[in-house]
Protein backbone atom coordinates (compact mmCIF):
# COMPACT_ATOMS: atom_id res chain seq x y z
CA UNK A 1 0.00 0.00 0.00
CA UNK A 2 1.73 3.10 -1.04
CA UNK A 3 0.10 6.79 0.41
CA UNK A 4 1.02 10.36 -0.28
CA UNK A 5 1.25 12.80 2.65
CA UNK A 6 0.64 16.66 1.38
CA UNK A 7 1.89 19.09 4.48
CA UNK A 8 -0.01 22.85 4.03
CA UNK A 9 2.41 25.18 5.94
CA UNK A 10 -0.92 27.48 6.43
CA UNK A 11 -2.20 28.40 10.25
CA UNK A 12 -4.50 31.59 11.19
CA UNK A 13 -2.11 32.10 13.98
CA UNK A 14 -0.23 30.13 16.32
CA UNK A 15 -0.69 27.59 18.91
CA UNK A 16 1.48 28.23 22.36
CA UNK A 17 2.09 24.17 22.72
CA UNK A 18 2.88 23.47 18.35
CA UNK A 19 6.71 22.93 17.06
CA UNK A 20 4.70 21.63 13.31
CA UNK A 21 6.51 24.21 10.30
CA UNK A 22 3.76 26.53 9.50
CA UNK A 23 3.73 30.41 8.77
CA UNK A 24 0.55 32.70 9.43
CA UNK A 25 2.24 35.25 7.06
CA UNK A 26 1.74 32.94 3.47
CA UNK A 27 -0.52 35.59 1.80
CA UNK A 28 2.25 37.03 -0.34
CA UNK A 29 3.24 34.22 -1.48
CA UNK A 30 -0.04 31.72 -1.27
CA UNK A 31 -0.47 30.98 -4.87
CA UNK A 32 3.48 29.91 -5.45
CA UNK A 33 3.58 27.74 -2.79
CA UNK A 34 0.60 25.87 -4.06
CA UNK A 35 2.16 25.72 -7.30
CA UNK A 36 5.38 24.19 -6.02
CA UNK A 37 3.43 21.81 -4.35
CA UNK A 38 2.02 20.20 -7.82
CA UNK A 39 5.66 20.41 -9.25
CA UNK A 40 6.72 18.66 -6.61
CA UNK A 41 3.91 16.16 -7.42
CA UNK A 42 4.85 15.35 -11.26
CA UNK A 43 8.84 15.58 -10.29
CA UNK A 44 8.04 12.60 -8.09
CA UNK A 45 5.96 10.26 -9.91
CA UNK A 46 8.55 7.72 -10.72
CA UNK A 47 8.96 7.06 -7.13
CA UNK A 48 5.57 4.91 -6.86
CA UNK A 49 4.27 2.61 -9.62
CA UNK A 50 1.61 1.44 -7.19
CA UNK A 51 -1.78 2.26 -6.64
CA UNK A 52 -2.27 5.14 -3.87
CA UNK A 53 -4.17 3.64 -1.27
CA UNK A 54 -4.31 6.74 0.86
CA UNK A 55 -3.84 10.67 0.56
CA UNK A 56 -3.44 12.59 3.89
CA UNK A 57 -3.90 16.50 4.28
CA UNK A 58 -1.55 17.17 6.57
CA UNK A 59 -0.26 20.54 8.50
CA UNK A 60 -0.16 23.32 9.35
CA UNK A 61 -4.12 24.02 8.54
CA UNK A 62 -5.26 22.37 5.57
CA UNK A 63 -8.88 23.74 6.02
CA UNK A 64 -7.64 27.08 5.28
CA UNK A 65 -7.23 25.45 1.50
CA UNK A 66 -9.46 27.32 -1.32
CA UNK A 67 -11.84 25.19 -2.72
CA UNK A 68 -9.77 25.70 -5.98
CA UNK A 69 -6.86 24.70 -4.32
CA UNK A 70 -7.87 21.83 -3.45
CA UNK A 71 -8.77 20.71 -6.36
CA UNK A 72 -5.62 21.69 -8.34
CA UNK A 73 -4.24 19.53 -5.54
CA UNK A 74 -6.16 16.46 -6.23
CA UNK A 75 -6.26 16.82 -9.68
CA UNK A 76 -2.63 17.26 -10.15
CA UNK A 77 -2.07 13.82 -7.86
CA UNK A 78 -4.88 12.12 -9.86
CA UNK A 79 -2.98 12.83 -13.35
CA UNK A 80 0.67 11.69 -12.62
CA UNK A 81 -0.57 8.46 -10.07
CA UNK A 82 -2.61 5.70 -9.74
CA UNK A 83 -5.57 6.58 -7.14
CA UNK A 84 -7.40 3.64 -5.76
CA UNK A 85 -10.90 4.11 -6.37
CA UNK A 86 -10.97 3.35 -2.62
CA UNK A 87 -8.38 4.86 -1.36
CA UNK A 88 -8.70 7.00 1.89
CA UNK A 89 -8.74 10.45 1.25
CA UNK A 90 -8.09 12.36 4.89
CA UNK A 91 -7.89 16.08 5.41
CA UNK A 92 -7.20 17.79 8.73
CA UNK A 93 -9.72 20.75 9.60
CA UNK A 94 -10.09 23.04 12.42
CA UNK A 95 -13.85 23.33 13.78
CA UNK A 96 -13.47 27.45 12.82
CA UNK A 97 -13.16 26.30 9.37
CA UNK A 98 -15.92 23.80 8.86
CA UNK A 99 -18.42 25.34 7.15
CA UNK A 100 -21.27 23.56 4.63
CA UNK A 101 -19.76 25.45 1.39
CA UNK A 102 -16.02 23.59 2.70
CA UNK A 103 -17.95 20.41 3.71
CA UNK A 104 -19.82 20.21 0.49
CA UNK A 105 -16.63 20.58 -1.84
CA UNK A 106 -14.76 18.18 0.14
CA UNK A 107 -16.86 16.24 -0.29
CA UNK A 108 -17.22 16.56 -3.83
CA UNK A 109 -13.79 16.38 -4.48
CA UNK A 110 -13.10 12.86 -3.19
CA UNK A 111 -12.32 13.56 0.70
CA UNK A 112 -13.58 10.89 2.73
CA UNK A 113 -11.99 10.95 6.17
CA UNK A 114 -12.07 14.45 8.40
CA UNK A 115 -9.41 14.40 11.68
CA UNK A 116 -10.79 17.56 13.49
CA UNK A 117 -8.51 19.46 15.92
CA UNK A 118 -10.67 19.91 19.04
CA UNK A 119 -8.19 19.29 21.81
CA UNK A 120 -10.64 20.16 24.85
CA UNK A 121 -13.71 21.19 25.74
CA UNK A 122 -12.35 23.53 28.59
CA UNK A 123 -12.77 27.76 27.43
CA UNK A 124 -10.04 28.67 29.52
CA UNK A 125 -7.75 25.96 27.18
CA UNK A 126 -8.66 27.37 24.29
CA UNK A 127 -7.32 30.76 25.84
CA UNK A 128 -4.21 29.60 26.80
CA UNK A 129 -3.57 27.79 24.00
CA UNK A 130 -4.29 30.18 20.84
CA UNK A 131 -6.66 28.27 19.59
CA UNK A 132 -8.97 30.00 16.99
CA UNK A 133 -12.10 28.65 17.86
CA UNK A 134 -14.41 28.24 21.14
CA UNK A 135 -14.82 25.39 22.70
CA UNK A 136 -18.18 24.76 21.99
CA UNK A 137 -17.09 24.88 18.05
CA UNK A 138 -15.42 21.40 18.37
CA UNK A 139 -19.31 20.15 19.04
CA UNK A 140 -20.70 21.87 16.43
CA UNK A 141 -18.14 20.76 13.70
CA UNK A 142 -18.51 17.10 14.01
CA UNK A 143 -22.21 17.30 13.91
CA UNK A 144 -22.07 19.82 10.73
CA UNK A 145 -19.72 17.31 9.16
CA UNK A 146 -22.17 14.39 10.09
CA UNK A 147 -24.93 16.41 8.70
CA UNK A 148 -23.16 16.59 5.26
CA UNK A 149 -22.95 12.95 4.76
CA UNK A 150 -19.32 12.44 6.62
CA UNK A 151 -19.40 8.98 8.80
CA UNK A 152 -15.59 8.60 8.81
CA UNK A 153 -14.24 11.45 11.60
CA UNK A 154 -11.79 11.49 13.58
CA UNK A 155 -11.11 14.19 16.22
CA UNK A 156 -8.18 15.26 18.45
CA UNK A 157 -7.67 15.39 22.36
CA UNK A 158 -5.18 16.22 24.39
CA UNK A 159 -4.60 14.93 28.14
CA UNK A 160 -2.38 16.35 30.70
CA UNK A 161 -3.40 20.28 30.30
CA UNK A 162 -2.66 22.53 33.02
CA UNK A 163 -5.41 22.16 35.49
CA UNK A 164 -7.36 19.77 33.93
CA UNK A 165 -8.69 17.40 36.84
CA UNK A 166 -9.39 13.42 36.49
CA UNK A 167 -13.16 14.53 36.45
CA UNK A 168 -12.68 17.33 33.52
CA UNK A 169 -11.11 14.52 31.18
CA UNK A 170 -13.91 12.02 31.88
CA UNK A 171 -16.36 14.98 31.31
CA UNK A 172 -14.71 15.15 27.49
CA UNK A 173 -14.29 11.62 26.58
CA UNK A 174 -18.07 11.35 27.72
CA UNK A 175 -18.76 14.09 25.59
CA UNK A 176 -16.73 13.01 22.78
CA UNK A 177 -18.11 9.27 22.41
CA UNK A 178 -21.70 11.08 22.85
CA UNK A 179 -20.61 12.18 19.16
CA UNK A 180 -20.83 9.19 17.39
CA UNK A 181 -17.54 9.21 15.91
CA UNK A 182 -15.60 6.44 14.67
CA UNK A 183 -11.95 7.45 15.94
CA UNK A 184 -9.84 9.49 18.43
CA UNK A 185 -6.70 10.37 18.55
CA UNK A 186 -5.57 11.71 22.12
CA UNK A 187 -2.51 13.24 22.90
CA UNK A 188 -0.35 13.70 26.16
CA UNK A 189 0.93 17.39 26.18
CA UNK A 190 3.89 17.73 25.35
CA UNK A 191 6.10 20.82 25.74
CA UNK A 192 8.33 21.32 22.95
CA UNK A 193 11.77 23.80 23.02
CA UNK A 194 11.22 27.17 20.96
CA UNK A 195 7.00 26.80 21.76
CA UNK A 196 5.46 29.59 23.62
CA UNK A 197 4.10 26.74 25.56
CA UNK A 198 7.71 26.05 26.70
CA UNK A 199 8.27 30.10 27.34
CA UNK A 200 5.35 30.09 29.17
CA UNK A 201 6.50 27.12 31.35
CA UNK A 202 10.17 28.36 31.79
CA UNK A 203 8.92 31.80 33.34
CA UNK A 204 6.09 29.69 35.43
CA UNK A 205 3.21 31.23 33.73
CA UNK A 206 1.70 27.54 33.35
CA UNK A 207 2.12 24.66 35.63
CA UNK A 208 1.85 21.24 33.54
CA UNK A 209 0.37 18.31 34.84
CA UNK A 210 3.21 15.85 36.76
CA UNK A 211 4.03 12.06 34.77
CA UNK A 212 1.37 10.74 37.77
CA UNK A 213 -1.38 12.76 36.45
CA UNK A 214 -0.71 12.34 33.27
CA UNK A 215 -0.61 8.21 33.64
CA UNK A 216 -3.53 8.75 35.60
CA UNK A 217 -5.45 10.32 32.50
CA UNK A 218 -4.21 7.79 29.92
CA UNK A 219 -5.05 4.97 31.63
CA UNK A 220 -9.18 6.69 32.62
CA UNK A 221 -8.89 7.06 28.86
CA UNK A 222 -8.33 3.77 27.48
CA UNK A 223 -10.46 2.04 30.39
CA UNK A 224 -13.57 4.30 29.76
CA UNK A 225 -13.15 4.02 25.26
CA UNK A 226 -12.82 0.35 25.81
CA UNK A 227 -16.18 0.35 27.48
CA UNK A 228 -17.41 2.35 24.71
CA UNK A 229 -16.31 0.01 22.00
CA UNK A 230 -13.13 1.80 21.08
CA UNK A 231 -10.45 0.00 20.50
CA UNK A 232 -6.81 0.99 21.37
CA UNK A 233 -4.84 -0.06 18.14
CA UNK A 234 -1.90 2.54 19.11
CA UNK A 235 -0.46 3.84 21.79
CA UNK A 236 -2.55 6.96 20.85
CA UNK A 237 -5.23 6.24 18.60
CA UNK A 238 -8.66 4.11 19.67
CA UNK A 239 -11.13 2.99 16.60
CA UNK A 240 -14.46 1.68 16.44
CA UNK A 241 -15.27 -1.26 14.15
CA UNK A 242 -11.37 -1.52 12.74
CA UNK A 243 -12.14 2.06 11.27
CA UNK A 244 -8.47 2.65 11.85
CA UNK A 245 -6.34 5.30 9.83
CA UNK A 246 -5.10 3.56 7.03
CA UNK A 247 -2.56 5.96 6.26
CA UNK A 248 -1.12 6.60 9.60
CA UNK A 249 -1.21 2.07 9.74
CA UNK A 250 1.09 2.67 6.60
CA UNK A 251 3.22 4.74 8.79
CA UNK A 252 3.55 2.32 11.82
CA UNK A 253 3.95 -0.81 9.75
CA UNK A 254 7.29 1.00 7.53
CA UNK A 255 4.99 0.89 4.03
CA UNK A 256 6.39 3.71 1.37
CA UNK A 257 5.21 6.66 1.60
CA UNK A 258 6.13 10.34 -0.33
CA UNK A 259 5.91 13.48 1.40
CA UNK A 260 4.98 16.65 -0.47
CA UNK A 261 5.80 20.49 0.78
CA UNK A 262 7.83 21.84 3.18
CA UNK A 263 9.21 20.11 6.12
CA UNK A 264 7.37 16.91 5.07
CA UNK A 265 9.09 13.39 5.17
CA UNK A 266 9.05 10.65 2.72
CA UNK A 267 10.46 7.07 3.84
CA UNK A 268 10.60 4.00 1.08
CA UNK A 269 12.26 1.17 3.40
CA UNK A 270 15.93 1.59 2.72
CA UNK A 271 15.87 5.89 2.78
CA UNK A 272 14.32 8.89 4.60
CA UNK A 273 13.92 11.97 2.78
CA UNK A 274 12.61 15.39 4.08
CA UNK A 275 12.22 18.64 2.46
CA UNK A 276 13.29 21.68 3.89
CA UNK A 277 11.41 23.39 6.64
CA UNK A 278 11.72 27.18 4.78
CA UNK A 279 8.77 28.28 2.52
CA UNK A 280 10.24 30.78 0.82
CA UNK A 281 13.32 27.98 0.09
CA UNK A 282 10.64 25.39 -0.78
CA UNK A 283 8.33 27.22 -3.27
CA UNK A 284 11.37 28.60 -5.42
CA UNK A 285 13.99 25.89 -5.80
CA UNK A 286 11.44 22.90 -6.47
CA UNK A 287 12.45 21.77 -9.79
CA UNK A 288 15.01 24.23 -9.85
CA UNK A 289 17.75 22.38 -8.17
CA UNK A 290 18.28 20.13 -5.26
CA UNK A 291 18.79 22.43 -2.44
CA UNK A 292 14.63 21.49 -0.94
CA UNK A 293 15.37 18.58 0.42
CA UNK A 294 18.22 15.93 1.97
CA UNK A 295 17.98 12.29 1.34
CA UNK A 296 19.45 9.71 4.37
CA UNK A 297 20.50 6.34 3.60
CA UNK A 298 19.56 3.82 6.29
CA UNK A 299 21.80 1.93 8.39
CA UNK A 300 20.92 -1.86 9.38
CA UNK A 301 20.96 -0.10 12.98
CA UNK A 302 18.59 2.40 11.39
CA UNK A 303 15.73 0.42 10.23
CA UNK A 304 16.24 -1.76 13.58
CA UNK A 305 15.58 1.15 15.69
CA UNK A 306 12.66 2.11 13.70
CA UNK A 307 11.32 -1.41 13.36
CA UNK A 308 10.57 -0.95 17.22
CA UNK A 309 9.79 2.56 17.34
CA UNK A 310 6.75 2.54 15.61
CA UNK A 311 6.07 -1.08 15.48
CA UNK A 312 5.87 -1.30 19.66
CA UNK A 313 3.37 1.33 19.88
CA UNK A 314 0.70 -0.90 17.51
CA UNK A 315 -1.79 -3.89 18.14
CA UNK A 316 0.26 -5.41 15.32
CA UNK A 317 3.65 -5.29 17.30
CA UNK A 318 7.07 -5.82 15.80
CA UNK A 319 7.05 -9.11 13.20
CA UNK A 320 9.25 -11.57 13.95
CA UNK A 321 9.90 -12.07 10.03
CA UNK A 322 11.59 -8.19 10.29
CA UNK A 323 13.24 -9.37 13.15
CA UNK A 324 14.72 -11.67 11.50
CA UNK A 325 15.79 -10.09 8.09
CA UNK A 326 17.96 -7.70 10.43
CA UNK A 327 19.73 -10.73 11.66
CA UNK A 328 17.72 -11.07 14.54
CA UNK A 329 18.34 -10.82 18.42
CA UNK A 330 21.88 -10.81 20.16
CA UNK A 331 21.90 -12.56 23.32
CA UNK A 332 21.97 -9.35 25.35
CA UNK A 333 18.28 -8.25 23.23
CA UNK A 334 16.69 -11.44 23.64
CA UNK A 335 17.22 -11.33 27.48
CA UNK A 336 16.13 -7.87 27.60
CA UNK A 337 12.83 -9.28 25.59
CA UNK A 338 12.69 -12.14 28.04
CA UNK A 339 12.69 -10.43 31.08
CA UNK A 340 9.57 -7.72 29.37
CA UNK A 341 7.92 -10.67 28.49
CA UNK A 342 8.21 -11.96 32.35
CA UNK A 343 7.27 -9.04 34.20
CA UNK A 344 4.26 -8.64 31.82
CA UNK A 345 5.10 -5.46 29.78
CA UNK A 346 5.46 -7.52 26.40
CA UNK A 347 3.65 -10.42 24.42
CA UNK A 348 4.73 -13.40 22.50
CA UNK A 349 2.16 -13.80 19.48
CA UNK A 350 2.86 -16.86 16.55
CA UNK A 351 3.92 -13.99 14.73
CA UNK A 352 5.01 -10.33 16.31
CA UNK A 353 5.69 -9.07 19.97
CA UNK A 354 3.44 -6.88 21.40
CA UNK A 355 3.27 -4.32 24.22
CA UNK A 356 0.83 -5.44 27.24
CA UNK A 357 -1.44 -2.84 28.65
CA UNK A 358 1.07 -2.14 31.16
CA UNK A 359 3.86 -2.35 28.88
CA UNK A 360 1.47 0.67 26.53
CA UNK A 361 2.57 2.97 29.81
CA UNK A 362 6.29 2.59 28.99
CA UNK A 363 6.24 2.43 25.38
CA UNK A 364 8.68 5.02 24.37
CA UNK A 365 11.07 3.89 27.42
CA UNK A 366 10.55 -0.11 26.21
CA UNK A 367 11.16 0.37 22.47
CA UNK A 368 14.60 2.42 23.21
CA UNK A 369 15.67 -0.14 25.41
CA UNK A 370 16.59 -2.22 21.87
CA UNK A 371 17.92 0.28 19.95
CA UNK A 372 21.19 -0.10 18.67
CA UNK A 373 23.69 2.13 17.91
Amino acid sequence: MAGIYLHIPFCKQRCTYCDFHFSTNFGSYRKELIAALCREIELRKAEIQTEIQTIYFGGGTPSLLENAELSLILATIRENYIVSETAEISLEANPEDVCEEKLAHWKKEGVNRLSIGLQSFKESDMQWMNRAHLASDGEKSVRLAQKLGFENITVDLIYGLPQLTKEEWKKHLELVTSLGISHISAYCLTVEPKTALHHQVKHNQLVTADEDTQSEQFELMVDFLKTKGFEQYEISNFAKNEQYSKHNSAYWQSVHYIGIGPSAHSFNGKQRRWNISNNSVYYKNVGVNDSWFTIENLSENEQWNELFLTGLRTKWGVSKKAIESLNSFTKAEFNLLENYISDGSMIETTSSFILSDAGKIRADGIASSFFRI
